[in-house]
């Protein structure tokens, strides 16, 4: 089956809200985004002003992290109820450097991820080996921990609907991107595993992105891939002509 490609900007703890409007308002501009789905993912001060800038436009918006409560005393979090209200559409769930830098664990990113569905966003689920972990031949099974953490729980129309984006960690901000043919190879295997989990069907409809230092040289190549079905874009999704040009890359696709 044919699957949208799907290209999101995750602009990470960058942008103030005026550079983040003038940002969206620039995207629209002449800019032919058919064929493709476009989201941005601002910091939580700009999700509604990047929401009203987009406002009657194709352009979606996600935020970058959520809390699986939808209210109570817990400072400094952001419930799915306030993402919504918001108007979000998608949500970042486990990337790396949440991992990383928050501790992070399958089980959180998993009642994250429930969360997000109970209240009819759309989780962009990020999975992805450390280089140690790469170097030791693990690519494989740490991807499936990832994913079957992240979907457990999680029945067949709610999972057939999510976005994953495999992100090997070596490659976030370092400037190396796997080859398209790796990229490829760890993304079949996800589809695969969905399969597996679900059936054939649910794992054609599933969405998996590419993430990891795509650029505008390089995302031709991969958007290429049977299995890429979009980018989770960091670096070069901070200037809006690289950003537009992956978009167009994927238009071509």
């Amino acid at each position: 089956m044919a699957r949208t490609q799907i290209i999101a900007g995750n602009w990470k703890m960058n942008k103030t809200v005026p550079e983040a409007v003038a940002f969206a308002r620039e995207l629209l501009q002449g800019a032919d985004l058919t064929g493709v789905e476009v989201v941005l993912c601002p910091a939580f001060p700009a999700l509604g002003p990047v929401v009203e800038a987009l406002s009657g436009g194709p352009v979606r918006v996600a935020a970058q992290n959520v809390f699986w409560e939808d209210r109570g005393a817990y400072t400094g979090e952001v419930s799915p109820v306030m993402l919504r209200d918001a108007g979000c559409r998608y949500v970042i769930v486990g990337h790396s450097e949440r991992r990383q830098y928050f501790g992070e664990t399958d089980e959180t990113v998993n009642r994250k991820v429930k969360a997000v569905l109970r209240h009819d966003l759309v989780p962009i689920v990020c999975v992805g080996e450390r280089l140690s972990e790469r170097e030791a031949g693990e690519t494989f099974a740490v991807v499936e921990r990832q994913v079957t953490g992240a979907f457990a729980g999680v029945g067949e129309t709610a999972a057939a609907g999510m976005v994953i984006a495999y992100e090997p960690v070596w490659a976030i901000g370092t400037g190396r991107n796997a080859a398209p043919e790796d990229a490829q190879a760890v993304n079949r295997f996800i589809r695969e595993l969905i399969g597996k989990l679900y059936t054939p069907a649910v794992a054609e409809q599933v969405r998996i992105q590419y993430g990891g230092s795509v650029t505008p040289e390089n995302a031709a190549a991969l958007l290429g891939q049977p299995d890429v079905d979009g980018a989770l874009v960091g670096g070069a999704s901070l200037e809006v002509e690289s950003f537009r040009a992956i978009i167009n890359a994927a238009r071509r696709v």
